[in-house]
């Protein structure tokens, strides 16, 4: 019955999902060719006859892995039983579309970007800014706002933190001259220049000298305290009076950078003028902040690192590894995988005009996106032969544990408001923001370093919230209402495994829950639903559950 209910709903689906997403398939037309040209030249160097590689996946798989992806949540049975019946050629690009296009898009990558930002915080107090970040960036993913823009914005920012989300980066670091310059290069060009910061970069060509010229181009901007009657907040403000580092600064009309004296440190230090990097273009001394930054924002954005940074950071995100083995550290002395692939893509993305959407359908659409999920390769194995699991973030994990229990976020916060004082977790907040101090990763570090932790496991075992959404009495709960619903012990343990899995259980996986249901609770209703209480709870605590695969 709901395999036929399904069919009925993607009928719809198609007709309403194809109208809304008609204007960006004319916008778009070219992905397709940009997907295949990157495979092309992955198997051109990389692949040959003995190659073995991953058959693409089956499309219950691919729904799963996109949904996450694309707009961080997992979908429900029928719209996975809906994309399987679909006999439609091209419909894994019409989905992508479709999802590119909802409002959880934007949103989805927003929290990305706050975990990329705040997880290098100087200190706590900056995390008052992050939920205007998440809201300023949605909007802007959603209104598709070149990356060029987007970065512009945060590189040029001032103003209140809970008003300009943009501010993001400097309020992180605490508007500091030296933090700031290193954090802006590693976001946008995904170059590590703040190692060169005490001494020459032991291992890329970065002097000492061209850190401290890069610095320069924030002296003048700094984060203040800013208090009303009704709330406390933070400014970030181009500062516009002495700013005296040492006794002999004080007389100066106007601040400037001073690389310190590593032989010396109470000496004023070299005075920088503000020189970028890459290509030696410079600002002469004096030059106001508001110049300053604007500069180096065009300098940075029509760098070729600034469109090779964001397209090996995404890909590294959708397909489990990147061109460049790290999404914070690539460069001129650093080498990538199939470098004619990436360099491609890079310059495909920026003639679109650094649209983010374009880049992710690009790469929804290569045969190394839908290949099926294998572990991580070894150091010997051959790069993109298989997609690779992905843990998920908190947001993600979040998201999908409310969409298989069907909870509403904001009946969540009502009912943490009503329990004692010390909140879930034991962590004061939100009830997302306390989930994500236990189970938030950075994510821009290597995947194969983020772990799963002790207290990550008795948050989802013993989460008041979690266990109120399954013991609750009669049918005010998902479980309960499946209970009443369906009296089929097959069709029970298949509707679970759909919901949580996006697939149906194997043979040996269905014998099983229908023995342990047998074990625990025979023809008592009580012992029905302890056992597949049981069931619903050991599928949320899966590793298949926490990944997407």
């Amino acid at each position: 019955m709901r395999i036929l209910r399904a069919r009925w709903a993607f009928a719809g689906m198609t007709l309403v999902g194809f109208l809304l997403v008609m204007p960006y398939v004319q916008a778009r037309p070219t992905s397709k060719r940009a997907a295949r040209q990157v495979d092309e030249a992955l198997a051109e160097v990389l692949f040959d006859e003995t190659t073995s590689l991953a058959p693409r996946c089956d499309d219950a798989t691919y729904v799963r892995r996109v949904w996450l992806d694309l707009v961080g949540d997992i979908p429900g049975p029928e719209t996975v039983i809906g994309f399987v019946l679909d006999t439609a050629p091209h419909k894994r690009r019409t989905l992508v579309r479709q999802l590119l296009n909802d409002p959880q898009y934007g949103q989805n990558w927003a929290r990305y970007w706050r975990d990329v930002i705040f997880y290098r915080r100087t200190e706590d107090r900056a995390l008052v800014g992050a939920n205007a970040m998440v809201a300023d960036l949605t909007q802007r993913f959603n209104d598709n706002v070149g990356w060029n823009k987007i970065a512009t914005e945060f590189i040029t920012a001032t103003g209140d933190v809970r008003s300009n989300g943009c501010t993001a980066i400097l309020l992180a670091q605490d508007g500091r001259t030296e933090q700031t310059a290193a954090e802006v290069a590693r976001i946008f060009l995904g170059l590590q220049i703040g190692c060169a910061q005490c001494h020459d970069h032991p291992y890329d060509r970065w002097k000492r000298e061209q850190f401290h010229e890069l610095a320069a181009f924030f002296p003048r901007v700094g984060v203040r305290s800013v208090r009303t009657a009704t709330r406390r907040s933070f400014e970030v403000f181009a500062m516009n009076r002495p700013l005296a580092r040492h006794p002999k600064d004080a007389g100066r009309p106007q601040p400037e950078h001073f690389m310190p004296d590593l032989e010396n440190p109470k000496a004023p230090g070299t005075r920088m003028q503000p020189k970028f990097f890459l290509t030696g273009a410079s600002l002469p001394l004096g030059t106001p902040d508001a110049r300053r930054r604007e500069q180096l924002a065009d300098w940075i954005t029509d760098s070729r690192w600034f469109a090779t940074a964001l397209v090996n950071r995404l890909w590294a995100e959708l397909v489990g590894e990147g061109f460049y083995e790290s999404v914070e550290d690539i460069g001129p002395d650093r080498q990538a995988n199939v470098p004619a692939a990436i360099k491609g893509l890079s310059a495909k993305f920026r003639a679109s005009g650094y649209d983010l959407k374009w880049l992710l359908e690009t790469i929804c659409q290569t045969e190394a996106y839908q290949r099926e999920s294998r572990p991580r390769r070894g150091p010997e194995g051959t790069p993109f032969t298989a997609n690779v699991p992905q843990r998920l973030r908190s947001d993600q994990l979040f998201n999908a544990i409310l969409s298989v229990l069907e909870i509403d976020e904001a009946d969540l916060a009502i009912h943490r408001r009503r329990a004692q004082k010390g909140a879930a977790y034991g962590i004061r907040g939100s009830s997302r923001q306390a989930f994500n101090l236990v189970f938030g990763y950075d994510p821009s570090v290597a995947r194969a370093e983020v772990v799963f932790s002790i207290p990550q496991a008795l948050a989802l075992m013993n989460g008041l919230q979690w266990n109120r959404a399954l013991t609750m009495p009669g049918n005010s709960t998902m479980l309960g209402r499946l209970l009443g619903d369906v009296s089929d012990e097959e069709d029970l343990v298949t509707e679970l495994y759909w919901r949580c899995f996006s697939r149906e259980p194997t043979a040996d996986e269905l014998a099983r829950a229908l023995a342990y249901r047998e074990e625990v609770g025979g023809d008592d209703q009580r012992g029905r639903r302890e056992a597949y209480e049981d069931l619903l709870w050991a599928l949320v605590n899966s590793a298949e559950f926490q990944y997407r695969r």
